[in-house]
């Protein structure tokens, strides 16, 4: 029987995507969840959850790890994280946080190498400043800060770069909502030997009126507040 795929708008997709009521007692709607810990039904199937989950293994097909513990794994996480991919155009995951800075911060300190060099363009989010001059710089990172807006300057500053690990623009920056060019961003980072990723912090505009990914950026953030 040949296989048949419907495809739906993402405002009709992000109803029911992520939720499978056969997991839930039959319920309709996603119940909240109060675990904070689970069983497994093997200590192998622990030791495979485990590994999946801190990145030591890879899931293999439609593999998924065990549910763990609530800071790594959760249903009502999984469910919500399901719901927003469809919201972000070209995102095949999404990964949710506690915070809008705690998914900054993950994301610097994973994709910053020692000695690598932060370019992120300004003003920012004053709790991302904070970030980077409290945290990040004396830490030892190298962070470079560039006008927003200003598209050679961010051009020049990826392409002197020695060891740049992570580009992190604001556009609309917050507060003068100046805008910056997304596509010319991610072109420069492409043409580095090192090639940086680029981060979009789309607080401002939302996946209603801006796709990053769409504009060949790697990754984008959000705070939810």
């Amino acid at each position: 029987m040949a296989k048949i795929s419907y495809h739906v708008r993402p405002e009709t997709a992000v109803l029911t995507r992520g939720f499978d009521p056969a997991l839930s007692v039959g319920a309709a709607r996603p119940p909240v969840y109060r675990s904070s810990t689970f069983v497994f039904p093997s200590p192998e199937a622990a030791e495979r959850a485990f590994a999946i989950v801190l990145g030591k293994a890879d899931a293999q097909g439609e593999d998924r790890p065990d549910l763990i513990y609530a800071r790594l794994n959760h249903p009502n996480a999984e469910i919500l994280e399901e719901q927003l991919v469809p919201l972000e155009r070209g995102a095949s995951a999404a990964a949710v946080f506690n915070s809008g800075m705690a998914a900054i911060f993950t994301t610097i300190l994973t994709f910053l190498e020692r000695g690598s060099s932060l370019i992120y363009t300004q003003p920012l989010y004053g709790g991302s400043q904070h970030l980077i001059h409290q945290i990040i710089e004396p830490l030892g990172f190298d962070a470079r800060p560039v006008p927003a807006g200003n598209t050679r300057a961010l051009s020049e500053a990826i392409e002197r770069a020695a060891n740049p690990g992570l580009v992190l623009i604001e556009t609309p920056a917050n507060p003068t909502l100046v805008m910056t060019d997304i596509e010319e961003a991610a072109a420069s980072a492409r043409r580095h030997p090192k090639r940086p990723l680029l981060a979009v912090d789309n607080t401002l505009l939302g996946p209603t009126f801006q796709h990053p990914l769409m504009h060949n950026a790697d990754l984008v953030i959000y705070s939810a507040t």
